[in-house]
């Protein structure tokens, strides 16, 4: 029995160790994909408005857009937080960005006719260009046009506020579309990484969305976005 007790200690110690190195890969994939979870879930909400606005319910559409909102900020502070940027991980994020804030947000806008038609393609090709073709032009902390989370938020408020107002929603598209392909400077709003306040109005907007009735939600986004929109670099510029 004695000569057994080493090999019963050697095969205790590799059990240990095996699963201790189990446990820091499960980790390590954990560290490395909880931004790619975010942008998965901001997809999922993005494919779930479509198909609510397919089936004209507008309202949850628009909770849905606004809950991608929240996903999107947080999916660039995590990535960051956790030293997990990749390119995968970009490419990813901007399919769900396209899918939420481009493709979803402009049957916010409910095309019957060609004109109806053309103007929900340009917001989608705004949004494209927007993701695809527009930098910073090499000046840190800021981003060319009008980021397309804070366009989808002010029109998903902007619904929810009026009743589905189509006519105001496409007149506020139509605005939406300049500012994005605008070019202008916008500060790269890191609401996660910057001042106290900034994040308590993350919490405030979580808060909104999840738990407040629609109007209260329609009214903090909407004042939330334009905040940004309006005043972007005197109230929203990154200061860490």
């Amino acid at each position: 029995a004695l000569r057994r007790l080493p090999g019963i200690f050697q095969s205790t110690k590799k059990l240990v160790l095996n699963e201790r190195a189990g446990q820091a890969r499960t980790l390590e994939f954990i560290r490395q994909n909880a931004a790619n979870g975010l942008s998965v879930a901001n997809l999922v909400a993005g494919l779930s408005s479509v198909l609510c606005s397919l089936n004209r319910e507008y309202h949850h559409s628009c909770w849905l857009l606004l809950v991608g909102f929240l996903l999107d900020l947080a999916d660039g502070a995590v990535a960051r937080r956790l030293d997990a940027c990749s390119a995968l991980g970009a490419k990813l994020d901007d399919f769900a960005d396209f899918t939420t804030f481009g493709l979803a947000t402009a049957l916010l806008l409910q095309p019957r006719g060609v004109l109806d038609g053309l103007l929900a393609i340009a917001y989608v090709m705004a949004v494209f260009a927007r993701l695809c073709f527009f930098s910073s032009a090499g000046i840190p902390f800021t981003y060319r046009g009008l980021p397309c989370p804070y366009a989808s938020s002010l029109l998903a408020g902007t619904f929810l506020l009026t009743a589905g107002n189509v006519a105001l929603l496409r007149v506020t598209a139509i605005v939406m579309i300049l500012f994005m392909v605008d070019r202008g400077f916008y500060p790269h709003d890191k609401v996660l990484e910057s001042q106290l306040w900034k994040k308590v109005v993350y919490a405030g907007g979580v808060a909104a969305v999840l738990f407040s009735p629609a109007a209260v939600a329609s009214v903090y986004c909407l004042a939330w976005s334009t905040s940004y929109i309006v005043f972007p670099f005197a109230v929203w510029s990154c200061k860490s």
